[in-house]
């Protein structure tokens, strides 16, 4: 095969085709306007996908907006109403005390004074052991950091009271095993 000139005229080309209609002689491609159509095909569906993409993306975006406001508007609920149960529950420890007190000028005798307070107090207990308070124990227990504050040391117990809780200041208590007072007590030396 001939090497064939680059800068060929026109009448050059065609007599060259004439010559030899097998051989392409200029390289005019029909193809690639095939090519630039399945191009401009393929470039829109990209942007189909693009615009389907981008339309999740955003409505996810959203849904976790809604998502978040919405958890936080629950959680400030619970934090303002979270104590109405508790509340439900010790409003018939008010209404006996004020019975107390009603009936308490009634009357001289202070042991019934007496009798209905501790009355009060055990109902008043048990309602808190309902809603998980606990009283954290001292009576002859071993002094614990984690539930008992020492606000004194007691020298010369012995050896048998070295450590341990000797008297009780102030009661501590637990909310489901988590210590919500610490036991103020006096520590054996």
């Amino acid at each position: 095969m001939e090497e064939k000139d680059i800068n060929m005229t026109e009448e050059e080309i065609l007599n060259a085709k004439e010559e030899n209609p097998e051989e392409d002689i200029l390289e005019t491609p029909a193809e690639p306007e095939e090519e630039t159509a399945s191009e401009k095909d393929s470039l829109t569906l990209a942007q189909e996908e693009i615009e389907t993409l981008k339309d999740k993306y955003l409505r996810s975006v959203a849904e976790f907006d809604n998502y978040r406001k919405r958890t936080l508007k629950e959680r400030a609920e619970l934090i303002l109403n979270g104590g109405e149960k508790v509340i439900s529950a010790i409003l018939p420890v008010i209404d006996d005390m004020e019975r107390a007190i009603e009936n308490g000028a009634k009357t001289d005798d202070p042991e019934v004074l007496r009798e209905g307070m501790t009355l009060i107090h055990q109902k008043f207990v048990k309602i808190l052991e309902g809603q998980g308070v606990s009283l954290i124990p001292t009576d002859d227990a071993d002094f614990d950091t984690d539930v008992h504050d020492a606000v004194a040391m007691v020298p010369g117990m012995g050896d048998d009271k070295k450590g341990k809780v000797i008297d009780c200041l102030q009661k501590g208590y637990k909310l489901n095993d988590k210590v919500i007072r610490h036991a103020k007590v006096a520590v054996g030396q």
